[in-house]
């Protein structure tokens, strides 16, 4: 089994938490998404990462290799069992994925003043989610879950982003602290990614 990642996407950080918090002991290799090898331009269509390539089989959607993983490898389960619960979890990280990380990609993607105005809106739209944070440990769960190791990567990038948050984000912030600490998280952490810890704070004084 072998996993072809980039060291900065956050996609590929998603499953890279899933991949630690199972304590997978298999390769990780990191690449360069403009000059991939040729084992993953051949194998997956879309010429892309994460890839991961496990004897015969090849997944390349980051939710599919995260769900596989989890139902691989089943200790610590990371999805609820039941099926309306577990229902609930994939529209979540969907929702995530789809609102909150198209935000990501629109901020790095633009100029200085569209990235300015989407900067606004995603920080908004975490102002606004603060009190789900709050509500459970987890988002939307007492559980650890797939759905904080899809949103913990867009987190981890706030400062990156030159997002900062106000006070009353604090549950976010907590939130988001939790989860850095996990042993999982730090392991799934490239050296790309490791020196965002260097940069401000993303809760504002």
């Amino acid at each position: 089994m072998t996993l072809y990642c980039s060291p900065i996407c956050p996609y590929s950080h998603q499953v890279r938490f899933v991949w630690c918090e199972k304590g997978i002991q298999a390769e990780i290799e990191f690449v360069d998404p403009a000059n991939l090898p040729e084992d993953v331009i051949d194998l997956n269509p879309y010429g892309d990462t994460p890839t991961l390539i496990d004897r015969d089989l090849v997944l390349y959607e980051p939710i599919i290799i995260m769900e596989y993983l989890d139902e691989r490898f089943p200790h610590p389960p990371l999805h609820p069992m039941e099926p309306m619960a577990r229902a609930r979890a994939r529209m979540l990280i969907h929702r995530i994925n789809r609102e909150w990380y198209r935000l990501l990609e629109e901020i790095q993607a633009a100029k200085d003043k569209k990235a300015a105005r989407t900067r606004k809106l995603l920080r908004e739209d975490l102002i606004a989610a603060a009190p789900l944070f709050a509500a459970k440990p987890y988002f939307f769960s007492d559980e650890f879950s797939l759905v904080d190791c899809a949103l913990a990567p867009l987190l981890w990038r706030l400062p990156l982003l030159g997002i900062e948050l106000p006070k009353e984000a604090q549950s976010i912030h907590s939130y988001a602290q939790r989860i850095f600490a996990r042993p999982g998280f730090q392991k799934s952490l490239s050296p790309q990614e490791t020196e965002i810890a260097e940069l401000p704070q993303l809760l504002s004084a």
